[in-house]
C-alpha cells in the first residue's frame, strides 16, 4: 500500500478505523460536499475563535455572536449558550487554531488544534472542540488518536515531556469533556501507519 507523504490527523484517525477504505479513498480521490454537521461544527469553530479573540477585550456579556442569520441556520445557539456555561468560557488560551505537523513513521501528520491552554503547573492543556454527539466508548478509543497525534506534535514542538501535555475533547451538544486515558505513544501511533503501509 501507499500513503502520501503528508496526511491530516483526522485521516489518521480513518486509518486506525478502516486503513483498506482510507487508502483506496486517497488512491482515488473523490470531492466530497461538505455535509451539514461539517457545516455546524465549520460555524461553531469560527465564533468560538471570535469569542477568544474578543474575550480578551470585552465584557464575556458582549463577545462574538453578531451573525443571527448564521447562527439560525445551524442553530448555533444552543451550543453558544452552552459553551458560555462552560469552563472554557473563562479561560484564556495561550493559542487558538494552531497548525502543527509532525513526523509519524513513514509520514508527516498535519494537523489544527483548535485551543491550547496552559495549566497553573506550567503544563499544556489541548482541546478540540466537537459539535456531534459523544460517541460510544468504542468510537472514542478510535478518535483518540487524533488527540494522540496532537499531544505527541505539541510535545515536539515545545519540547516538553509528553506526559506534561494534556487533551481533551469538549462536545458541546452534550456539555462534556472527554479526556481519553490511554493516549497512544508516539509508537503507537507508528504502528498505525506502519499496518496501513503493509509493514505492521
Amino acid at each position: 500500500m501507499h500513503l502520501p507523504g503528508h496526511i491530516s490527523a483526522s485521516t489518521l484517525v480513518d486509518l486506525e478505523d478502516d486503513a483498506g477504505s482510507v487508502v483506496a479513498r486517497l488512491r482515488r480521490p473523490v470531492p466530497r460536499e461538505p455535509g451539514m454537521s461539517a457545516r455546524k461544527g465549520t460555524a461553531f469553530h469560527a465564533w468560538v475563535e471570535e469569542y477568544f479573540g474578543a474575550a480578551g477585550m470585552l465584557d464575556l456579556g458582549e463577545a462574538a455572536g453578531s451573525d443571527d442569520h448564521i447562527d439560525e441556520a445551524y442553530g448555533l445557539d444552543t451550543m453558544v449558550e452552552t459553551f458560555r456555561q462552560s469552563e472554557w468560557a473563562n479561560r484564556a488560551p495561550a493559542h487558538v487554531e494552531v497548525p502543527v505537523e509532525t513526523r509519524i513513521g513513514d509520514v508527516v501528520v498535519r494537523g489544527r488544534i483548535d485551543a491550547v491552554f496552559r495549566d497553573a503547573d506550567g503544563g499544556w492543556d489541548l482541546v478540540d472542540w466537537k459539535t456531534g454527539r459523544r460517541p460510544s466508548a468504542a468510537q472514542l478509543k478510535t478518535k483518540a488518536v487524533q488527540l494522540a497525534v496532537y499531544r505527541l506534535a505539541w510535545a515536539r514542538l515545545k519540547d516538553v515531556p509528553i506526559d506534561q501535555v494534556r487533551a481533551a475533547f469538549y462536545y458541546v451538544a452534550d456539555d462534556q469533556v472527554v479526556r481519553p486515558h490511554d493516549l497512544g505513544s508516539a509508537e503507537r501511533l507508528e504502528q498505525i501507519v506502519a499496518a496501513a503501509l503493509g509493514k505492521g
